[in-house]
């Protein structure tokens, strides 16, 4: 597992390509005072993206979403921590005024969805 990067993932670079390509303009959270590390923040919008890996953050109803064979205690505390500290986040960052987008791994082939998905960011804004 450590060699699993929590940073500038290849999905975290196709939602920041997509966003740069709509005329978008964001910063990466590290550095800033967002709580929860969020992975791309949209001041101008006050929003906040999540791009979440479908197995570690359980998209449930997802191919990608399955349990190892091996270690299942381990896997089930680890998956329900994930869970538990992804709601957390999700609500004090609501709190806080912020709006919350989450973006799937899975959605990311899906360009004109996410595209729709930004462009409802755009006009909610006005």
């Amino acid at each position: 597992m450590s060699q699993i990067k929590s940073r500038d993932t290849k999905p975290e670079r196709a939602v920041r390509r997509i966003l740069h390509h709509m005329g978008f303009r964001f910063r990466l959270s590290t550095g800033q005072k967002v709580f929860g590390k969020p992975d791309i923040v949209l001041p101008k919008y006050r929003t906040v993206l999540f791009v979440h890996g479908c197995f570690w953050h359980r998209h449930f109803g997802c191919k990608a979403c399955y349990m190892p064979k091996s270690r299942i205690t381990f896997w089930q505390q680890k998956f329900e921590a994930n869970i538990v500290r992804d709601s957390k986040v999700r609500r004090r960052l609501r709190r806080e005024g912020w709006r919350v987008v989450v973006v799937w791994e899975c959605q990311i082939p899906q360009t004109g969805e996410l595209k729709k998905k930004f462009l409802k960011i755009k006009s909610q804004h006005a």
